[in-house]
């Protein structure tokens, strides 16, 4: 994703849904330079000619102060001696934690939320930065919505007791030393696009990026579900292969990766894991176009039912889905006959001949105590989203895993559902 252009500050939407627009087209295209030195004339003492010389820490430090200022309505303060990330990249893994977080949960959007963001010096955030934080919190007047809590090396760097948090992130240093910074850099065939203002202990931590994310990995095995999704952005391409297959090995499947890029020079990557049953879209999930990437990618979480032409009635292929929906024995299924959707939860795969057979069997031999009514809702295996999208090609209907933890209950969904819907030639 590249730079992009904004509305006036005085146009800036306040936070929620109705800023959602707003918010994700915000750096879709390249900055205008001069708009900014208008809108903010400290930065356009910085420049030359309508151009800033990304070589000058001074410059790229105003650049970031500019954009919080005039983007978010934030006012900050930054020591010359750390690091100063673009704020377009980081803009985005929070585009992408807000499609994860909405995406993976049954209620509105909009709702309220609390992430941990895991502070990344070689062990620890040093008091000073630690300093600048809490200032930068009260000049905002935030302090109700944003906690510093200082950590020390030698403890877990997730709350034993995460009762609240939604959702942790992290940026954790490259490099495993300073010889791999080093060499890092003599690799490059030409200067970075911008000045380098960081700190060794925000760039560099024994095993790099990779050894940081492991330690996560490991608290959240004792964690699991306290916390519904652990991520992280990462800066090495080779360190994303590597997690993924920690997750792999250690048996988790609910996953998700990403790139971010931010205009032709810079590239981001981020995953995410979870132990809920609450899956991630496609698009969250599987954020890479090339092929290289497939073998990395999480079980697919939305399948092609089928196409039909657009000569058959939408609303005939709606009641179609409906009526089987409705006589399938469902915990619960809704259809929006507007908006040619719906949502169903059940508590086994109650589609399959085997699930019918015994329930059956059951019933034949007086098992079956329990009204359909009185199933616990609270529990279910599996939940999906069924979509019909008029395209030129044709009606496609589809299918969204929403829920779950087993792979083959969805593709055993996903079966049946072909099997019962697609048209006969």
């Amino acid at each position: 994703m590249t730079y992009g252009t904004r509305l006036l500050r005085e146009e800036r939407p306040a936070p929620g849904v109705d800023a959602d627009t707003y918010f994700r087209d915000l750096y879709l295209s390249e900055l205008d330079f001069r708009q900014l030195g208008r809108e903010d004339p400290e930065f356009g003492l910085l420049l030359r000619s309508g151009n800033l010389d990304f070589n000058n820490p001074a410059a790229v430090m105003q650049l970031t102060k500019t954009l919080l200022k005039i983007d978010y309505g934030l006012k900050i303060e930054l020591p010359d001696d750390r690091l100063c990330p673009p704020v377009p990249v980081r803009h985005n893994y929070i585009l992408w934690l807000k499609e994860l977080i909405d995406g993976s949960s049954y209620a509105e959007r909009g709702r309220k939320v609390t992430g941990l963001d895991i502070g990344t010096g070689a062990s620890y955030v040093n008091p000073k930065s630690l300093s600048f934080a809490k200032k930068n919190v009260e000049l905002n007047h935030v302090q109700r919505r944003i906690r510093i809590l200082p950590r020390q090396s030698s403890d877990p760097l997730i709350p034993a007791h995460p009762a609240t948090i939604d959702f942790t992130m992290t940026n954790p240093p490259f490099y495993e030393s300073d010889a791999d910074l080093l060499a890092s850099a003599k690799q490059k065939s030409r200067p970075p696009l911008s000045a380098c203002t960081g700190a060794p202990v925000e760039m560099v931590t024994p095993g790099g990026e990779v050894a940081f994310v492991t330690r996560i990995i490991e608290e959240s095995l004792a964690l699991r579900d306290a916390i519904q999704w652990y991520t992280s952005m990462l800066g090495k391409q080779s360190s994303l292969e590597t997690i993924v297959e920690k997750l792999r090995k250690h048996g988790i499947n609910n996953y998700a990766i990403t790139e971010f890029v931010q205009g032709n020079k810079t590239r981001r990557w981020a995953l995410a894991w979870s132990f809920a049953p609450m899956r991630p879209s496609t698009h969250a999930s599987r954020g890479m176009k090339a092929d290289k990437w497939k073998k990395y990618f999480p079980p697919s979480t939305e399948v092609e039912i089928f196409v039909i032409s657009l000569d058959v009635s939408v609303s005939a292929i709606g009641e179609k889905v409906d009526s089987l929906m409705t006589s399938v024995e469902l915990v619960s299924w809704a259809w929006d006959k507007h908006k040619l959707r719906g949502a169903g939860r059940a508590r086994e795969n109650v589609w399959s001949r085997a699930w019918r057979r015994r329930k059956a069997r059951e019933q034949e031999e007086g098992k079956n105590k329990r009204q359909d009514g009185n199933h616990d809702s609270s529990f279910c295996v599996f939940g999906f989203e069924i979509d019909i999208d008029i395209m030129r090609a044709g009606m496609v209907v589809t299918c969204r895993w929403r829920e779950g933890l087993e792979s083959s209950v969805f593709e055993s969904f996903c079966g049946f559902l072909k099997t019962q819907l697609t048209p006969s030639k």
